[in-house]
C-alpha cells in the first residue's frame, strides 16, 4: 500500500481534539479503536463522505505502529466481504473511510475515559 500519510476531514479532526480532551489519550490511539469501530459497521463507509479537508495529517507508521499489517489484513478481509479491490485506490479510500468514520463512531459512544472502558468491556462480553 503507497498511502504513507492519512488526511482527516475536517469533522474528524474536531472530533478527535474533543475525544483527546474528553479522555487524554493520544489520537493515534483513538483512530485505531475507532478504525476497529468502523469495521465493526455492516455498512460499507463512502470514502466521499470524508473528504481530506483537514490540515490533521498523520503518518501510517504512527496510526497503526507495530500493528500494520494487522489492520490491513482486517482492512483486506473486510473489503473482500464488500466487494472492494483489496488493494491500490480503492483500498487506500477504504482505509481513509474508515479511519474518519471510525473517529466520528467513536466519539458519538465517547464521552471520558470510563466510556471507553465500558465499550471496551462491551467488546469483551461478546468475545470481539
Amino acid at each position: 500500500m503507497k498511502l504513507t500519510r492519512i488526511r482527516f476531514c475536517d469533522e474528524a479532526d474536531q472530533r478527535l481534539r474533543q475525544l483527546k480532551s474528553r479522555t487524554t489519550l493520544s489520537a493515534n490511539l483513538l483512530c485505531r479503536i475507532g478504525f476497529n469501530l468502523s469495521l465493526a459497521e455492516p455498512s460499507i463507509p463512502d470514502p466521499t463522505q470524508y473528504p481530506e479537508s483537514s490540515t490533521r495529517e498523520i503518518e501510517r507508521d504512527t496510526l497503526t505502529g507495530r500493528y500494520d499489517t494487522l489492520f490491513l489484513a482486517l482492512l483486506r478481509q473486510r473489503c473482500l466481504n464488500d466487494g472492494i479491490a483489496s488493494d491500490g485506490e480503492a483500498f487506500e479510500a477504504q482505509f481513509r473511510a474508515h479511519m474518519n468514520r471510525g473517529v466520528l463512531l467513536l466519539y458519538q459512544q465517547v464521552k471520558s475515559l470510563a466510556d471507553l472502558c465500558k465499550l471496551a468491556s462491551l467488546g469483551q462480553e461478546r468475545g470481539e
